[in-house]
């Protein structure tokens, strides 16, 4: 009886940390999608609940089934893929399903006619964010992404924006796969958009695997064994390579991103599989401005605070009551390479005015964006249970004058709005600031208790976690 317990447990915990095929229909009443793709298999309503049966506009079949055909061509399984970009997700089946090959998708896609597609996501536990690819750079590190995916995109991959698929090599890691699945390939009435698309691809290089059906797929080049020259795109090599992970606010060029331009071994093939490369130090050189040394202890240091957290704080990490995890202030990540164990994902965000430490991050296998705390999160209301910050007034000053950015109170409004009900806060921060934020809290409605640090903590940090209470007006 009580293997039969155990392993229906163990069943039940790997569910988890796939997704949800179901959420609660009066959480999100919102029945477009069901209407408009349920015979594609996107979701439907039954009851109480939408379900999720795992389809999509081009693999109705199901995402499984889908996955299964790209791992013909692409080596899904074995940890040498990691992290992975799916442009256009829909409610995000394909990267919920990418989950059980221990690969962490970045989902995205615009509120368009769909309207709440990406909530939806949230809603199920799977990694999402609101974004479109337009005339500026996503807010992700160069050379992040092992595996770029694009479903029906509807990308205009002509001569006139190739602009598009630079911005998608810029993300794409040497040595990584670009798989567009639906229009333009081989698609009635689309020829010329084909053409060019398959033109933009050889141009930099990168070798065709396959078209299956509606679905091709590339592989990025390992280095830059074929610079564009002379090109029917006009397509040139970027002269400030130095700028190639800026990318808030910053314009989208239509140059081509060097991967000679920045040290170390990233490539795949080069960097080390899924999981040995969490805990090794990723070498690019952005990072080892601190020091290997000093990335080490930063990871240490974490896993005794994240147990910390679980033993003496009562936070319910590794429960079923946390799944959407962001951490405000992440560094190099070690906040999230903690909870490895635990059934959650975590949004890792690099303040932009911070050293761009995401690259670090992506390196090691995770995942997260750039983002200016002085703006909304580009995400929906209530869609995180647990949000985590170290240093919170140093993500409103400026780093080098120091002064205030904006307010305390109104960063303090954005992190309700985005925190579910009944949802925590965690707040690392010197004494003073922890009393202060402690004191705006009962005006949100937020139920504060201030624990001192670590017992072996050397530094003079109290910690501080709220607890957003249940109400309406």
């Amino acid at each position: 009886m009580l293997l039969i317990f155990v392993t229906l447990l163990s069943i039940c915990i790997k569910a988890l940390i796939i997704y949800s095929v179901q959420i609660w229909h009066s959480n999100m009443p919102h029945n477009k999608i069901a209407d408009r793709k349920g015979h594609q298999g996107w979701m439907k309503r039954e009851g109480q609940h939408f379900l999720f049966p795992g389809g999509g506009t081009m693999f109705p079949d199901g995402a499984e089934q889908y996955i299964e055909k790209l791992s013909q061509y692409i080596p899904i399984k074995g940890g040498a893929l990691r992290t992975a970009l799916d442009m256009g997700c829909g409610v995000a089946s394909f990267g919920g399903y990418l989950l059980a090959q221990n690969i962490l998708a970045m989902s995205f896609a615009p509120r368009d006619s769909h309207k709440s597609q990406i909530q939806f996501a949230l809603e199920r536990g799977i990694p999402a964010f609101v974004a479109m690819l337009g005339t500026r750079r996503l807010p992700f590190p160069a050379f992040g992404f092992d595996l770029v995916h694009c479903s029906r995109c509807l990308i205009p991959f002509t001569a006139y924006n190739a602009t598009y698929f630079l911005e998608v090599d810029r993300l794409l890691r040497p040595g990584g796969y670009l798989v567009i699945s639906g229009p333009p390939v081989r698609w009635p009435k689309q020829e010329k958009e084909w053409s060019d698309l398959q033109a933009v691809a050889k141009t930099l290089c990168y070798e065709q695997i396959t078209v299956d059906g509606n679905t091709a797929i590339w592989k990025k080049p390992a280095g830059d064994s074929c610079l564009p020259n002379q090109n029917e795109f006009g397509l040139e090599l970027c002269d400030d390579s130095g700028d190639l992970s800026q990318a808030w606010y910053f314009k989208l060029k239509k140059c081509v991103s060097s991967t000679s331009s920045i040290k170390g071994d990233y490539a795949i093939g080069t960097i080390p599989k899924w999981p040995m490369r969490l805990t090794a130090a990723p070498l690019r050189s952005t990072l080892l401005k601190t020091g290997v040394d000093v990335y080490e202890a930063d990871t240490k240091q974490w896993a005794r605070r994240v147990a910390h957290y679980k033993n003496s704080l009562n936070i319910k990490l590794g429960t079923p009551s946390i799944r959407n995890i962001m951490d405000m202030n992440a560094l190099y990540g070690g906040f999230a390479a903690a909870l490895k164990s635990d059934p959650v994902w975590v949004m890792n965000v690099v303040p932009a005015q911070k050293p761009p430490t995401l690259d670090a991050i992506f390196d090691r296998g995770l995942i997260g964006v750039y983002h200016d705390w002085c703006e909304p999160f580009s995400t929906y209301p209530r869609t995180y249970d647990l949000i985590h910050v170290v240093s919170i007034e140093s993500l409103i000053k400026d780093p080098a004058s120091g002064k205030t950015r904006c307010n305390i109170v109104d960063l303090m409004v954005e992190i309700d709005r985005i925190l579910r009900p009944e949802g925590t806060i965690v707040v690392r921060d010197a004494p003073e600031v922890i009393d202060k934020v402690a004191r705006i809290a009962h005006s949100v409605r937020w139920k504060p208790t201030i624990y001192d640090k670590e017992p072996d903590s050397h530094n003079s940090e109290k910690i501080l976690v709220l607890t957003k209470t249940f109400w309406k007006l």
